[in-house]
């Protein structure tokens, strides 16, 4: 198309591409490998498309369009490798644009010696993930009847440092179900090390040498450790007792992830 540009008297080229449609795309590809609506619907449907032939013709019809991903799952059974050259004719970016079927042939060729090769592969690189050293309690936290464990010995265990909540300071064992659904006799909780709570919180406390895994909770101006499990009665923090604070829970492991675990 042509227009004469009044200011600069100058004529302009305007070059209008002619595009396929999505339609025409998949019909000559799907007529190239000699493939019927029906098959090229059951290659679709071996992907984990639910759909059928229909679908197919109201495609090639222009009826409908596929969505994005199952024209790129088309595009890559036909094996449709250029999209811009399927949908315009020609891709003057590519590097075998101009080539003829034998000239590209050989390109194919010689790609396929330089992978036989092997001097040329891809290094992917193996992301190691980071670990952590946390010291693990050998003595278990009561989640019932309760037992000391700051005087027991301990394990230090190397793990992935995601599975590590970055405020823990160590990990303690937990025995007993009065904390359940939350936490499970065997598992590890781990513990951010700290000297108060807040009201409602979980966290590891000595009470008159023993220790616990239980809430903290305030009810008419007195304290409890209380229990998850509602079987077990709240345990009311007297004036004579000596309630220490070990800190927080601040989250949770099936001992059996965690690696050498010999408890």
């Amino acid at each position: 198309m042509y227009e004469q540009d009044s200011k600069d008297n100058v004529l302009i080229v305007e070059k209008r591409l002619i595009m396929n449609s999505v339609g025409e795309i998949i019909a000559t590809n799907r007529k190239r490998l000699g493939w019927s609506q029906t098959e090229l619907a059951e290659r679709l449907q071996g992907e984990g498309f639910n759909l059928t032939n229909k679908a197919i013709s109201k495609w090639e019809k222009n009826d409908t369009e596929p969505s994005v991903t199952i024209f790129l799952t088309l595009c890559r059974i036909m094996g449709v490798t250029d999209i811009y050259e399927a949908y315009f004719g020609s891709n003057p970016d590519s590097l075998v644009n101009g080539l003829n079927t034998a000239g590209r042939e050989k390109v194919l060729d010689y790609i396929e010696l330089l992978h036989d090769s092997g001097k040329y592969k891809s290094h992917v690189c193996e992301i190691l993930p980071f670990t952590r050293s946390i010291d693990v309690y050998e003595t278990p936290v009561s989640a019932g009847t309760g037992n000391m464990f700051l005087d027991g010995s301990k394990a230090t265990v190397n793990m992935d440092s995601s599975v590590i909540p970055n405020e823990a300071s160590y990990g303690v064992i937990v025995s007993g179900d009065s904390m359940e659904p939350e936490f499970h006799s065997g598992e590890i909780a781990w513990v951010s090390q700290q000297d108060t709570l807040c009201d409602g919180e979980i966290g590891i406390f000595g009470l008159n040498d023993e220790a616990y895994i239980k809430k903290l909770k305030r009810y008419a101006d007195r304290l409890y450790l209380v229990s998850l499990n509602s079987k077990y009665s709240p345990i009311e923090i007297k004036e004579s007792d000596r309630l220490d604070v070990f800190g927080k829970v601040v989250g949770k492991i099936n001992s059996n992830d965690v690696p050498d675990y010999r408890f």
